[in-house]
């Protein structure tokens, strides 16, 4: 389970962090790259991420209760997917350090009903707490309320349930936040390439993973709207094409979108399947980086080999380890009985202070609960191209 403000990743990067959300020692804990990697320079900084009100005040770091001994079962999307291996990577790091077991249950197929038989594994293994990544909100909201209501302490990373099913998620970042970075490393692809983006005309399509898994989804929601106030010379070719996060399949769809729309400027891929995918069917018709713009979200080192071999200018992410062992530690923070609400700060050891947001920062009039019920927010993501990729080992 790719990833603006082109902000420097968790792992390597000592930006300030101005998202009121997470903020601390992931520099000093992260597995990953060197202290002085650095964004492209000439990549343009989307708005600083949303903050919150200047007035408001955050309550006091607080370490609660000991979370030692709980046992979380931790569920990708998908198993086998470079993004959800380097967050268990991650999640297993720093679970050790906090004395925590982290069971990581997934299936090779992103599809609901492997998800819910998870679910319920979990429930009748006796572990304290799930932290999902879900495929369909909607549908894994039963079993998750089952889960919550046998006992567990349930929260979400990278990909959200229905609010009412989880207590927190560990977000990557807004919609607006994510769905402007898609534009910003489109803009500046294709201005790589001689394309004017304010100007010329530019032909493009969208390819990831499924319409109800709720973050791409909100991403491509976003992206649409920046497109339309302040690119509307653009021209979306055709509807959203969809892989299933299968990478056989994302590199046949790849194929049949180059086939439909030979001369299109412009494929966005917001997943980590899709994008390797489609680089590849467009490696496989001889397609560079001067000939189209490819760009998404994708874990680094899934990207490389298109990186190299000049097939791509530039994509980003964000520091999955880090998202995928908070989602843990807040998911055994719950299940340890203690209680939070929006405004509080958590102190995660090894990652810092983390404030709770409401859940309407993710989706738009969404309600939250008095307690147990709310988002925090990862801090910073980057951009990856040929000169920052090796400083990166996920």
């Amino acid at each position: 389970m790719k990833m603006k403000k082109v902000m420097s990743l968790v792992l390597a990067l000592a930006m300030t962090l101005s998202l009121t959300a997470c903020g601390g020692d992931e520099a000093a804990n992260a597995p990953a790259a060197e202290p002085e990697a650095a964004a492209p320079a000439d990549s343009e900084a989307a708005p600083e991420e949303e903050a919150a009100p200047a007035d408001s005040e955050a309550a006091p770091a607080a370490e609660g209760a000991d979370v030692s001994g709980k046992t979380v079962v931790f569920i990708p999307k998908v198993t086998g997917n470079a993004f959800f291996e380097a967050a268990n990577d991650g999640a297993q790091k720093y679970a050790a350090d906090w004395g925590i077991t982290v069971d990581y249950q997934g299936s090779a197929t992103a599809g609901v009903a492997d998800q819910v038989q998870v679910i319920n594994n979990a429930v009748a293994s006796g572990a304290d707490a799930i932290c999902i990544s879900t495929v369909d909100a909607a549908g894994v909201r039963d079993a998750l309320l089952e889960a919550q209501e046998a006992g567990l302490a349930v929260c979400t990373w990278d990909s959200d349930a229905q609010s009412d099913a989880r207590a927190l998620m560990v977000s990557q970042g807004t919609p607006e936040i994510l769905g402007q970075m898609l534009v910003d490393m489109s803009v500046d692809a294709l201005k790589k390439r001689g394309v004017d983006p304010a100007k010329d005309e530019v032909k493009y399509v969208w390819h990831y993973s499924q319409a109800t898994v709720t973050d791409q989804n909100s991403w491509q929601v976003a992206g649409e709207a920046i497109i339309a106030k302040d690119y509307p010379n653009w021209t979306r070719v055709a509807d959203n094409y969809y892989s299933n996060q299968d990478a056989e399949q994302a590199v046949s769809t790849g194929a049949a979108i180059l086939d439909a729309y030979p001369d299109i400027d412009l494929i966005i891929c917001n997943d980590s399947t899709a994008l390797p995918g489609q680089l590849k069917a467009a490696q496989n018709k001889g397609i560079t980086k001067d000939d189209m713009t490819i760009t998404g979200f994708a874990t680094p080192m899934a990207i490389k080999e298109y990186c190299d071999a000049g097939v791509l200018y530039e994509w980003g992410l964000w520091d999955c380890g880090i998202q995928g062992a908070l989602g843990c530690y807040l998911a055994a923070y719950m299940a340890a009985g203690n209680e939070v609400k929006v405004g509080d700060v958590i102190s995660v050891p090894g990652i810092g202070d983390c404030e709770v947001m409401a859940n309407d920062c993710l989706t738009e009039g969404d309600t939250t609960a008095d307690t147990n019920n709310g988002v925090v927010l990862l801090p910073e993501r980057v951009v990856f191209d040929e000169s920052n990729v090796n400083n990166y080992n996920f």
